[in-house]
């Protein structure tokens, strides 16, 4: 798996990508990729972390518990730390993961204070929202101030051609200063797998696969900074990046859904 991940890393690092998402609950995602710029000698990788969701199923699909969630002072310095030992000065941003309008976070002082620390110890805090409410989610984690100071200086959110509805959020986070990152791009793979005739036609039309087009809707928004690829096979990061060479400034899609569908369908969607 090891392997696996470097490979990738390495198809994306010789296409100009040096910037990598990863999270502590992700399995072993950290530890893969912290060996990774080591063994390269590759001192020009970004990363940014997140924390939050434990996993406590290890391997065992039908495990009462799959993940804990918890927003607490003690979660996010232990999950910092173990960040921190393996990736050190590569992570330039720290996300909560995800982030909701109703997260014990808001109210918590200490914890507030701890990120403001962060801060400004030059790690950007920033957030992830997911839901069908993550317009709100967004206008009120930014609001947030430590200090006098804003506390966070990034949002990434789900947006693609099925689901849109953070868009006037996201928009207004992009206006307001802060980095918007854009993860979901391929809806969980439904725009690659089973693209509509409205990501099909512009693919032929550019020579490209539909796994191009789909991120590319997503950086035609003009408040679109960092657009995620997901890639889990060396062929994927190649396909993603020919989103480069699609134009859609000018194009438009009429296919989205009711945010609850959406996450309705995502829910049952098949689990690798």
């Amino acid at each position: 798996m090891r392997a696996a991940c470097h490979a990738v890393l390495d198809a994306a690092y010789e296409r100009g990508v040096r910037r990598v998402d990863a999270a502590r609950s992700y399995g072993r995602a950290e530890e893969f990729l912290a060996r990774w710029p080591a063994d390269r000698g590759h001192r020009d990788v970004r990363v940014s972390g997140k924390w939050d969701y434990e996993h406590v199923a290890g391997r065992r699909r039908d495990a009462p518990t799959h993940e804990v969630k918890e927003h607490s002072p003690a979660a996010f310095a232990r999950q910092w730390r173990e960040t921190e030992a393996l990736l050190g000065a590569h992570v330039g941003l720290y996300q909560v993961h995800p982030l909701t309008e109703d997260s014990p976070l808001f109210g918590d002082p200490e914890l507030l204070t701890a990120l403001g620390r962060l801060r400004d110890s030059g790690v950007r805090p920033g957030f992830s929202t997911s839901g069908p409410r993550q317009a709100a989610a967004v206008r009120r984690a930014l609001g947030l101030e430590v200090e006098g100071r804003r506390l966070f200086e990034a949002v990434q959110a789900t947006w693609n051609v099925l689901e849109t509805s953070a868009a006037p959020g996201l928009a207004w986070a992009h206006e307001s200063g802060a980095e918007v990152s854009v993860k979901e791009g391929l809806a969980n793979g439904r725009l690659a797998l089973d693209p509509p005739r409205e990501v099909r036609d512009p693919a032929a039309r550019h020579g490209v696969g539909p796994d191009a087009v789909a991120p590319a809707a997503v950086r035609a928004q003009p408040w679109a900074d960092v657009v995620l690829s997901g890639a889990a096979g060396v062929d994927q990061p190649v396909a993603d990046l020919a989103a480069r060479v699609v134009d859609l400034a000018s194009g438009g899609f009429d296919l989205a859904e009711e945010p609850e569908r959406y996450r309705a369908t995502r829910a049952a969607l098949p689990q690798g």
